[in-house]
């Protein structure tokens, strides 16, 4: 067997951790993990230990107890010594940060969310400032290493690294896309190896290109089976909301699940504050319900597998991509896969230095794109627009720069209101003082 491996994952105490334990479990063969550290931070020394005594006793059930040893620190410095690879999947702020991200804007009146509008803005600057401080880390202690990131808003993320520290390999990851896949799969009703699903475009804003069946582009017949047999795209985000079916024609792609809030901005913004008259509270709010039942779960000393009820979390499949890519990374067996990675040229009407979620042939030293036709008009406006905000956001929250943030909350489509620009932003910093040590000159 090669060289044994040591990976650290940062957001140790997550409530993903069993599935990428188990992932690497599952793919120990092939994946000699050696010794895996979990990674946290002083808030979250109790979910770290639950996670870590539920991880150790997979480990012990898969009769891997002498062979892969878990780890559990939080040291980040002491974890990261000569890594392998880096895995990245914190919160900063915990889950009341997200809840305070999705109800500022939702009490304006606009669309409150995690990743997308002013919410992914908040935990864009929350993160970056982390993220940074990781790679300084990384570069010093283990300069070698792949960092793998699933932090949320994970291309923006991904992009800061590549801008900022283009010494460090990183590539970023989302469970986005292979929801789409499966739903592909499910409305062809073939097995999942004879599809080639081509995606393009940005994290949480990407497009399925093309379908392929064994070679043959299906794209078109995908389209029109989930129109008339479910009346909704296989976009991976079940509510009541119906996509215009005359627009998904015309565009002969796929659009992603986060695609309703730009396209059925009103509707999905009805449907939330609906949520809210009824007494659901935000999306924030009803996982931090489902967390504690899982912690619950995790605390069992009996249980020594990943539960069945971490389906319910949401952003399942994150944790086996990761273990996937690693081992494809490891071994150099150029596995598709979709991937936030530096542009070169792949989407024709974005700029080189950016991230776009594309598909790839995993290898060793690099990631190989399939190709990808130019983007079509019908989406190309938009797309550049979204990178836009992206590119300003990434500026803002590395240089803690005000005006450049309001330039970045102004052109985001979801910031629906440009008269309170400057009275969202100033909420943002004022309600998130102590994770945004970039603006801590900014008086408000």
């Amino acid at each position: 067997m090669d060289k044994k491996l040591k990976i650290v994952t940062i957001g140790g105490g997550s409530s993903y951790t069993p599935e990428i334990v188990e992932g690497f479990i599952k793919r120990y063969k092939h994946l000699p993990v050696s010794e895996l550290w979990l990674v946290d931070i002083e808030e979250g020394k109790e979910k770290l230990e639950i996670v870590g005594a539920l991880a150790k006793r997979m480990v012990e059930k898969a009769g891997l107890k002498d062979k892969m040893f878990i780890h559990l620190t939080l040291d980040r410095k002491e974890a990261l010594k000569n890594a392998d690879f880096v895995t990245t999947q914190f919160r900063v702020g915990l889950l009341e940060a997200r809840i305070r991200d999705e109800k500022i804007p939702l009490s304006f009146g606009m669309i409150g969310q995690e990743t997308n509008g002013l919410g992914g803005f908040a935990k864009a600057m929350r993160t970056i400032p982390v993220i940074l401080d990781i790679c300084k880390d990384m570069s010093e202690l283990c300069p070698n290493a792949y960092l793998v990131n699933f932090t949320n808003p994970s291309g923006i993320i991904t992009e800061t690294v590549i801008k900022n520290y283009p010494n460090i390999k990183v590539v970023g990851l989302c469970n986005v896309p292979i929801g789409m896949k499966k739903s592909v799969v499910k409305t062809l009703d073939v097995p999942e190896s004879e599809i080639e699903f081509i995606c393009g475009g940005l994290n949480h804003f990407l497009w399925g290109r093309k379908v392929l069946h064994n070679g043959i582009d299906v794209t078109k017949e995908v389209i029109e089976k989930s129109i008339e047999e479910s009346d909704n795209l296989p976009a991976n985000l079940k509510n009541s909301a119906q996509w215009l079916n005359e627009q998904i024609r015309d565009l002969k792609m796929i659009p992603c699940g986060y695609h309703k809030y730009y396209y059925l901005t009103d509707e999905m913004l009805n449907e939330q504050l609906k949520e809210l008259r009824n007494g659901l509270g935000t999306r924030g709010e009803q996982v931090r319900e489902v967390e504690k039942s899982l912690f619950e779960l995790y605390k069992n000393p009996n249980l020594n597998i990943k539960p069945k009820e971490l389906e319910k979390r949401g952003g399942q499949y994150y944790s086996d991509a990761a273990c996937e890519l690693i081992s494809s990374i490891y071994n150099n067996t150029g596995t598709v896969m979709v991937v936030s990675t530096k542009n070169n040229g792949i989407i024709d009407c974005l700029p080189n230095n950016c991230a776009v979620e594309v598909t790839v042939k995993v290898f060793k030293d690099k990631f190989e794109p399939l190709p990808q036709d130019p983007m079509p008009i019908e989406v190309r406006g938009i797309l550049q627009l979204m990178k836009n905000y992206e590119e300003m956001t990434i500026e803002a929250g590395v240089k803690g720069d005000y005006n450049k943030a309001i330039q970045a909350l102004t052109i985001n489509p979801l910031i629906t209101s440009g008269h309170v620009v400057k009275t969202l932003l100033n909420e943002v910093i004022k309600q998130n003082r102590k994770y945004l040590p970039q603006f801590k000159n900014i008086k408000l």
